[in-house]
């Protein structure tokens, strides 16, 4: 058979369509000839007379969504079994086998036997999805590792490690902060029981390796973590070089999983002060793996900052050197799925073997292996390598697999001259990866990843050809569909997970579309040539460096917008109106894209609630309120207090337990410059913020109280301070100092050797308590008295101290300890305040403030006012008229 004469004046015809088309991102890699059988369209390729087949078959036909419903119903079951019990599961299987006989026993008109049998496929599926799913809960009830957990038990195991150890991030719990830990996912292998005898097994378990506090976290592989200060000592280095498939054996404690309970049969907690004993290492693609990653870690160690921890994160989802506060801007701007490798990267890669997207199946397509004369056929045998060396090096992270998958099919029919149409691949990417892996279905990372496939594959196309209809250049509209249509089907999830709208998402994520490939591009040359030629390497990283610098400055700034994003209900009810309310503004946009000065209206609006002009923004919200003194923030279950001291200036006490707490407050009220941080004392829920006071802000000096209590937290304040360059000194009784108008002086703790200043005992709790800085602060006539958090002993030394007279008949008392019971009355009555404030977190298990406190407070007739009902809290006014008012 030979190729019609027509052929290439129509391939010409197509050619500007296809280069305008914009479903061109999305489909046009995976359609092909429709309408004609394999071997007619076999036998159009080797009669084309072109050595890579023939040029630009037409592409016509509706999307074919059988395997759609078969892939939705074992997807829904594989998420739902775990929830049941066993029996059902197993009746379930045995129901839907047979009715599936049944069904296709019982064909009948073609029609009828067409639904019945796509009816029989759904319900196949379902009982496939529900046995796969069933046989792998069964490993996370049976054996002795549950049985071991459930009793607490001691034991020791050889487990072999599933996933990249990392380490845990910081949290705050009290006044105290989680002592640092690597987690590890693995499988245990081997339980060895009193006596000797072991056991062999196969359960899923996550190991909580204790490696204590000290210095910076060093990868073994090079390359400094810097957002781990003060986060673990050398026994997490050694526990974080282990790669998978390594063989370990441990002795631990175990207990049941509470969060993780339909993943892993057990948590194992192990001592991590020695090194791991290691009992086989890992294979060796995993070997090679390791070194591609470390090769890479050391390119890109010499760049700046930014480059050197977005880099791994872009190429291989390593982010170990991202810190807390790039993370917290990638995620407050919903850039975040650009640090998890995802199917942006595969796709990229295999453009690089295919050429463009548009051009995968025709003769003039422009990859690699075109110009190298590969056919077809080799052409997917070489993408299927690549897959799955894509996987291993990235690791089977479940955005991972579903790209891979994905791409393995297109690949198949591609070999094949089948049909190539991405929606029936990443049906069958995710039947295939539920059935082998049913705990992808209850995964955040894979719904999120197959949502953003599909509104590529559905949405966008669609809203692309409605703007350009309406005059919008063909690269911006697919770029903005695609950005608005991902956006559109996953936010409803990510707030499920962040409890938060981003308002710039769609304009972050279209600045970055220009950074990601090249940045991606050239980080995977540094990744394959940082084994072999590390100059090489080193160059293609600095060059690399450039858009990646791009990305941190688009989070980075996008975070920065005081209206970048609003708080929204963290549950699927949330979700459920964020998806209403997203359908209604679709329908609205859709009517008002007919009329442009409507739109630009809205536009201006919705730059002004992001960018929020400060004069604009005190008249709208009344926040900050003109005047104001004092502002206590609402940071939950902690202590942070702004002083204004000028326009953009403000001296801070107390940081309070969350970095991003404290710098959203800082920014509404527009603080700038810093020319005095004071940490009461070290407890966590006054000083785990630190680094969000430090963020972008210009910082004068620290000062601390003397007792270096707890010493992880004084080690970590100073190591922050040492990093940014910033003097800390220790404040002591008498000290007095002024910024503008505003001036204060140190009245607690005394002068003296730092263990007798105070009478609590120095190791616990009230020593580090009655050691806060306590502060009697004068501006525009007010007189304010700010306790930290002083215990009774404390507060009566300090009533019976020389400043004592000085505090009588305060404006302002910031009540010590979050407003606990452990009051002394005669500070109370000396003070006698005007206006009380407490700081506590909502529903705290403290029960702060105290009711016998607050009596207190009322029966020295003062005004009571807390964060935890009245949020945020700010003092205006003068001496003769103090005004109070909340965010």
């Amino acid at each position: 058979m030979t190729q019609p004469s027509d052929a290439p004046r129509r391939a010409a015809s197509l050619a500007p369509a296809a280069t305008h088309d914009a479903t061109a991102t999305a489909t046009a890699a995976a359609t092909g000839p429709v309408g004609r059988t394999p071997r007619v369209r076999a036998a159009v390729h080797a009669a084309s007379g072109h050595r890579l087949g023939a040029a630009r078959p037409r592409q016509e036909g509706p999307a074919d969504l059988r395997l759609v419903p078969p892939a939705l119903a074992a997807w829904a079951t594989a998420a739902l079994v775990p929830a049941v019990p066993h029996g059902w599961a197993v009746g379930a299987v045995a129901v839907c086998l047979a009715v599936a006989g049944v069904l296709l026993t019982a064909r009948r008109g073609t029609r009828q036997g067409r639904l019945r049998a796509s009816a029989a496929a759904v319900l196949l599926c379902v009982a496939a999805s529900a046995a796969s799913a069933a046989l792998h809960g069964a490993d996370l009830h049976r054996g002795p590792v549950p049985e071991l957990a459930r009793r607490y038990a001691t034991f020791t195991a050889e487990v072999e490690v599933t996933a990249d150890p990392r380490l845990a991030r910081p949290r705050v719990r009290g006044d105290r902060a989680a002592p640092p830990a690597v987690l590890v996912e693995a499988d245990v292998r081997r339980v060895v029981r009193v006596g000797g005898t072991a056991v062999e097994t196969r359960a899923p378990a996550l190991l909580i390796v204790d490696v204590g506090a000290g210095a910076a976290v060093r990868h073994p592989a090079g390359g400094s973590d810097a957002s781990r200060v003060a986060g673990g000592g050398p026994g997490a280095s050694r526990w974080l070089g282990l790669l998978p498939t390594t063989r370990l054996r441990v002795t631990a404690r175990s207990a049941p999983s509470l969060a993780d309970g339909d993943r892993v049969a057990a948590v194992l907690r192990v001592r991590g002060g020695a090194a791991p004993e290691v009992v086989a290492g890992p294979s060796g693609p995993q070997r090679l793996a390791g070194r591609m990653r470390a090769g890479l870690r050391e390119a890109t160690g010499g760049l700046s900052a930014d480059a050197r921890a977005l880099l791994p994160g872009l190429v291989v989802g390593d982010t170990s050197r991202i810190t807390p506060e790039l993370d917290e801007a990638f995620k407050e701007t919903d850039l975040a799925h650009t640090l998890a490798v995802s199917g942006a990267n595969f796709t990229i890669l295999l453009a690089l073997l295919l050429g463009p997207p548009g051009l995968a199946q025709y003769s003039e397509r422009r990859g690699l292996a075109p110009r190298l004369g590969i056919s077809l056929r080799t052409t997917a045998l070489l993408g299927g390598a690549l897959a799955l060396g894509f996987v291993v090096v990235c690791r089977p992270d479940p955005s991972v697999l579903r790209a891979a998958a994905c791409g393995a099919v297109a690949l198949l029919a591609l070999a094949t001259g089948r049909r190539r149409s991405l929606i029936p691949a990443l049906a069958t990417a995710v039947l295939l990866l539920v059935l082998y892996d049913p705990r992808l279905a209850r995964s955040y990372g894979f719904l999120l990843s197959v949502l953003a496939t599909g509104a590529l594959l559905t949405l966008a196309p669609r809203w692309s050809t409605a703007l350009r209809r309406r005059r919008v250049p063909p690269r911006l509209a697919e770029a903005l569909a695609a950005a608005a249509a991902a956006q559109a089907l996953c936010a409803p999830v990510v707030v499920v997970l962040s409890a938060r709208v981003s308002l710039v998402a769609v304009p972050c994520n279209l600045l970055a579309e220009f950074a990601v490939a090249p940045a991606t591009v050239l980080g995977f040359g540094a990744l394959a040539t940082a084994p072999v030629a590390m100059p090489v390497a080193k160059g293609f990283a600095w060059c690399a460096s450039w858009p990646a610098e791009w990305l941190a400055g688009i989070a980075r700034t996008g975070a920065a917008l005081p209206g970048a994003g609003v708080d929204w209900p963290g549950s699927w009810t949330g979700a459920a109106l964020l998806a209403l309310v997203t359908v209604g503004v679709l329908l609205v946009g859709r009517r008002l894209l007919r009329h442009p000065w409507w739109c630009g209206l809205y536009a201006v609006l919705l730059a002004l609630a992001v960018v929020q002009p400060p004069p604009l923004a005190r008249v709208i919200t009344g926040w900050p309120p003109p005047g104001w003194r004092l502002v206590m923030c609402d940071v939950g279950q902690g202590d942070a207090m702004v002083l204004a001291a000028g326009p953009g200036t403000g001296v801070v006490v107390d940081a309070g337990p969350d970095p991003t707490l404290v710098d959203r407050c800082l920014r509404d009220l527009g603080i700038t410059r810093v020319p005095l941080v004071v940490l009461t004392h070290f407890h966590a829920d006054h000083v785990a913020g630190l680094p969000g006071v430090l963020r972008g802000r210009s910082v004068g000096a620290i000062e601390t109280t003397g007792l270096q209590e707890p010493v992880d937290q004084a080690e970590s304040v100073r190591a922050l301070a040492a990093a940014r360059h910033i003097p800390v000194r220790h404040a002591l009784a008498g000290e007095q100092r002024r910024a503008g108008a505003l001036s204060w002086q140190v009245v607690w703790p005394p002068a003296g050797p730092p263990r007798s200043r105070w009478p609590g005992p120095v190791p616990g709790g009230e020593g580090a308590n009655d050691a806060s800085v306590t502060l009697l602060v004068r501006t525009a006539g007010l007189r304010l008295l700010l306790l930290g958090d002083l215990e009774p002993p404390a507060q009566r030394e300090l009533a019976r101290s020389p400043a004592a007279a000085e505090l009588a008949g305060v404006d302002v008392l910031k009540v010590a300890h979050h407003g606990s019971a452990h009051q002394d009355p005669g500070l109370l009555r000396r003070a006698a305040p005007r206006l009380a404030l407490i700081s506590c977190g909502e529903d705290n298990p403290y029960g702060h403030p105290a009711p016998g406190t607050l009596a207190a407070l009322h029966a020295h007739g003062a005004a009571v006012l807390r964060t935890d009902r009245d949020g945020a809290l700010a003092v205006a006014g003068t001496g003769e008229e103090l005004r109070v008012a909340g965010d």
